[in-house]
């Protein structure tokens, strides 16, 4: 995430409660989830070691002795019981995660924190971190040399920074010790191997697990689109049925109709501004090539200085013809504020926008029941349909290298990040952790908070999602990019002169960088890439 994204994601959150009740969303959301019957303390099902209990279904997030969680679990009791595992592990997180970890749910269920520490008998001190400040406080505790985390968690790209420093260590001899299996193929990340790659890992190497699912997803207004009137007032001026857009053809002449600004209805409300709106270039962007437009070769070099990147920054540019004339200073707070007043068809946000605003309990939200959801739009290449969305934010916890007590901090994370406990975890309202793994889009209590409609375009989504720049340099990189965008929409730049600055910025960047270090990594991270196409109809 960009340097020049000052403004916090809880200084964000504040900023749209004024216009909208989000927050009052997050606090009631667990009133609608209904707990179901509670179970009598402590009734693990049989050959369980561990798990929450105390509510209906608790026994889907218990686990056995030779579960990720379980061995988790066991080998933080050998480590206490040999006198080898610290009193305390401190974890620095998002505030506005905390909730999830410290907030029972559902009712008569405990928290993660105190199963954990009942179970591992190591306490857990949370310490929260502003939101978007989680790696420049990263980087204080590591250039003073300062220890006051064991854990940090970061978003996911900033890995390749910190791996750099040697300020988080290589999780490897853990993993093969402990066996995570983030890569099962029923319950673990979407992609299996590749996904894993993808969010935990740089150059090969583990350095973080993943607590998050900040896959960009798209959403539309289904009362707009079912509408017979306006199906038929489309069909007649455009030739062809009214639905959610499978082409970037098809997204523009829909946000054009629907565009009404008079009426308070834009077109479409993917983000244009600085440190949030270049994630909607990218979708643009990579899906000018099957199964990918990379943004380097394989030697390295940029490849958006090209009638790609041109095309792509146009179409960035024109789009704002049917968004809020103030589109490019809006941030997630006024989208979502605007799509749960109806003032928009269709929008690009988090994948949490169905739980705040497609919600009973929130009286604020004048769309719910009317939200679908739908995969990003794409473009016809070489007979198939290339469909991409990208992976932003989304945070990764890693182990500091001034921690005294790595192992047990890695057991912790693997407990945490592990199926059943994460699934748990994240059907908690209390915070932005989303789902992400299979087992979290097939979890009763996650679709219930996320909402069945929701959840199966979501793990499809993540399955034709591409990374952000992950390498050393990331920050520089993507605020170059930024920068150049920015000064496209305002018309200072052409989309051709806003792409040969990047390039040169990039280049820079990299000789500074050092070349051959990018090289690998670049490589590296280009196996997480997804290869999935679609038919062109259907």
């Amino acid at each position: 995430m960009s340097d020049i994204f000052t403004v916090s994601r809880r200084g964000l959150l504040a900023a749209g409660a004024k216009t909208f009740a989000l927050t009052a969303a997050v606090g009631i959301a667990p009133q609608i989830i209904r707990p179901g019957r509670a179970f009598a303390a402590d009734a693990l099902a049989p050959g369980m070691v561990g798990g929450p209990t105390g509510f209906d279904g608790a026994e889907r997030y218990q686990y056995g002795p030779q579960t990720p969680e379980g061995r988790a679990i066991e080998a933080a009791k050998a480590l206490k019981a040999a006198g080898k595992a610290p009193e305390r592990i401190v974890l620095g997180l998002s505030d506005g995660s905390i909730g999830q970890l410290t907030q029972p749910f559902p009712a008569g269920a405990p928290s993660i924190k105190d199963l954990w520490e009942k179970e591992a008998g190591i306490k857990l001190d949370i310490v929260g971190v502003p939101n978007g400040q989680e790696f420049t406080k990263t980087m204080q505790d590591i250039s003073t040399k300062g220890g006051a985390f064991d854990i940090y968690a970061v978003e996911w790209n900033r890995l390749g920074d910190l791996a750099e420093t040697a300020g988080i260590i290589k999780l490897d001899e853990y993993v093969a010790a402990h066996k995570p299996e983030w890569d099962d193929p029923e319950r673990g990340y979407v992609n299996g191997a590749k996904g894993v790659s993808l969010l935990n890992q740089y150059r090969g190497s583990t350095y973080g697990v993943s607590l998050d699912g900040d896959f960009q997803t798209w959403n539309y207004r289904t009362d707009l689109f079912n509408d017979e009137a306006e199906k038929k007032a489309f069909a007649d001026k455009y030739g062809y049925a009214l639905a959610p857009p499978r082409t970037w053809k098809e997204h523009s002449d829909i946000a054009a109709f629907f565009h009404r600004p008079d009426k308070g209805l834009f077109g479409s409300t993917d983000l244009r501004n600085q440190g949030w709106g270049y994630t909607n270039w990218y979708q643009r962007f990579v899906s000018m090539g099957s199964p990918n437009q990379f943004l380097f070769g394989d030697d390295g070099k940029p490849l958006i200085n090209s009638d790609a990147g041109y095309l792509a920054t146009q179409e960035y540019v024109d789009s704002l013809s049917h968004h809020s004339p103030d589109a490019i200073s809006w941030g997630w707070p006024e989208q979502y504020g605007n799509f749960a007043g109806g003032g928009a068809a269709m929008t690009c946000a988090f994948s949490n926008l169905p739980k705040f605003l497609d919600n009973k309990a929130n009286e604020g939200s004048k769309v719910t029941g009317k939200i679908g959801s739908m995969l990003s739009p794409g473009r016809e290449v070489d007979g198939k349909l290339v469909s991409r969305s990208v992976l932003w934010l989304n945070l990764s916890a890693c182990v500091s290298a001034q921690s005294k007590n790595p192992e047990a901090c890695y057991l912790l994370l693997q407990w945490l990040g592990s199926s059943r406990i994460y699934s748990w975890m994240t059907a908690n309202p209390g915070g932005y952790f989303d789902p992400f793994q299979l087992a979290n889009f097939s979890d009763p209590l996650v679709r219930q908070t996320y909402h069945d409609y929701h959840m199966d375009v979501v793990r499809e989504t993540v399955a034709r999602t591409v990374p952000t720049i992950n390498y050393p340099g990331a920050t520089a990189f993507h605020n170059a990019l930024d920068e150049n965008l920015m000064a496209a929409l305002t018309k200072s730049k052409t989309p051709e002169q806003a792409m040969a600055d990047t390039e040169r910025q990039w280049q820079r960047i990299a000789r500074r960088t050092g070349e051959e270090k990018l090289l690998e990594a670049i490589k590296t991270n280009k196996q997480a890439w997804p290869t999935v196409l679609d038919p062109l109809a259907g």
